[in-house]
């Protein structure tokens, strides 16, 4: 006996011992107290004059591509949670307490444990912990592992928590929003008819089956040619593709459309070295548009290199990154890419915090630099001409017919040429904490035009005197 029947003997052993021990919902999880319930029972149960029972174990059944057996899709949970939310906004149902029960059969039990528990994050405002502590509550049992799409004995779980962490994560990162999802759309595209694809970081990444020279069907199944996701692509901003496999199509038909495309090989079902990561984690930073990513079949070199993405920019952990793109696209990310994004996690975190501390540094820089122009612009020139030559900083002697002033350091222009200083109105920038106000003009008389820099400067501390530098 293998170690996961064995796993699966005794988890049923101790579900059956819990359904002959308990009556009612006294074994049930509970989600809102005296409303929401979640069990597992030998039977079906009939609802009373207090009780709803309800199952989802036939109507949202997964699609396996070998031993994988979920978790359920994007489509699926969005459809779960529009038919829970419908029952409890039910007037019929107001006074009674809903329960979702599902059967012994660990496959649905685990599917239909992640979408009560996905719920519950979603709308009941839940942590993914709280949630999955609700579902073992009491006398309950653990839910069988997920597995990848791949054959072969499974070397990765991915567990129920693992599933609503990414959910979770996907919230906080505005990669998941109910109110806009489209669950026809959903469905309509990831057929292969339809292209084979979906979004995995909507506007960001789409991650999709490899195109092929002509479309065509072959042996009953589909293939597409470049020129058939034009549309879509132009429509939704995608202006980036990155081809992992072997070249199949020619390149040029996407360039010659006006995409950028990129070839970054490395073997199906392997995992890529560390200079194929760089270079997909600069495409993707560096576009303008959404990415289009894809190999063979868009699910493992492609999901492990968006995985890297997410774990780099968003933080996911490697089991939140696999179980989030999965839930986006099922049978994604198989075998040794699975433990391949677990090593990676921790360099790419530091990778991330570095990434984002140097964006932070060129925001100040800039919001610094547009609010200096900002007030240049409003200066007005008049009064007598003094000429200067600076290469980085305005840091000469003005003197004024009236007044003389001591070097300024407070105005960079960050310009190699001529400038002409004159008076001119006050203006006010930086308001926060310090004002500085600024009393004259800089103009360069240079090519191909006229410019209005800077001036000589009043910086007034907040409550204390004027201190005018010229």
């Amino acid at each position: 006996m293998s170690l996961d029947v064995f796993k699966q003997y005794v988890t049923c052993s101790t579900l059956f011992k819990m359904a002959d021990s308990n009556h009612g919902l006294s074994g049930a999880s509970e989600f809102i107290r005296d409303r929401l319930y979640f069990a597992t029972t030998r039977s079906k149960p009939k609802s009373t004059a207090n009780t709803h029972y309800f199952c989802t174990d036939e109507d949202f059944v997964y699609e396996n591509f070998y031993a994988d057996f979920g978790p359920l899709n994007l489509a699926v949970l969005y459809r779960y949670c529009c038919k829970l939310n419908k029952k409890l906004k039910s007037f019929t149902l107001s006074r009674k307490r809903v329960v979702h029960y599902t059967s012994f059969d660990q496959h649905k039990r685990a599917n239909a444990a992640f979408l009560i528990g996905a719920y519950a994050v979603i709308y009941l405002r839940k942590s993914s912990e709280e949630a999955y502590r609700a579902l073992i509550s009491g006398s309950n049992a653990s839910f069988l592992p997920f597995r990848d799409a791949s054959f072969g004995n499974c070397t990765y779980n991915l567990t129920v928590l693992d599933c609503l962490q990414g959910i979770q994560k996907a919230l906080q990162h505005g990669l998941l929003d109910f109110d806009t999802f489209d669950a026809d759309e959903y469905e309509y595209y990831e057929r292969v008819e339809n292209g084979d694809f979906n979004w995995i970081v909507p506007g960001k990444f789409l991650a999709f089956s490899g195109p092929h020279p002509k479309s065509k069907t072959e042996n009953g199944y589909p293939l597409h040619a470049p020129d058939a996701y034009f549309p879509y692509f132009r429509k939704h901003n995608v202006n980036t593709v990155v081809r992992l496999n072997r070249k199949i199509y020619d390149a040029k038909r996407f360039t010659d459309a006006g995409f950028c495309h990129f070839d970054l090989f490395f073997a199906d079902g392997s995992t890529p070295v560390d200079q194929i990561v760089r270079r997909f984690l600069h495409i993707c930073e560096n576009a303008h548009g959404a990415v289009a990513v894809h190999c063979k079949a868009g699910l493992g070199r492609t999901g492990t290199l968006i995985g890297c993405y997410l774990m780099k920019h968003y933080r996911f952990t490697a089991a939140e990154a696999i179980a989030w793109i999965r839930v986006c696209r099922p049978g994604s990310v198989i075998g040794p890419q699975q433990h391949f994004l677990e090593e990676k996690q921790a360099s790419l975190w530091i990778q991330g915090d570095m990434f984002r501390s140097k964006a932070k540094q060129h925001r100040l820089q800039d919001r610094s630099m547009s609010c200096l122009m900002s007030a240049i612009d409003n200066l007005s020139i008049s009064g007598p001409v003094y000429k200067y030559n600076s290469t980085e900083y305005l840091e000469e002697v003005c003197q004024t017919p009236h007044r003389t002033g001591s070097h300024s350091k407070h105005i960079p222009h960050y310009l190699n040429t001529n400038i002409i200083l004159t008076h001119a109105l006050s203006v006010t920038i930086c308001p926060s904490q310090v004002e500085h106000t600024l009393s004259g003009s800089l103009t360069h008389y240079g090519e191909p035009e006229q410019h209005v820099f800077g001036v000589w400067e009043e910086t007034r501390a907040p409550g204390g005197n004027p201190r005018r530098h010229y």
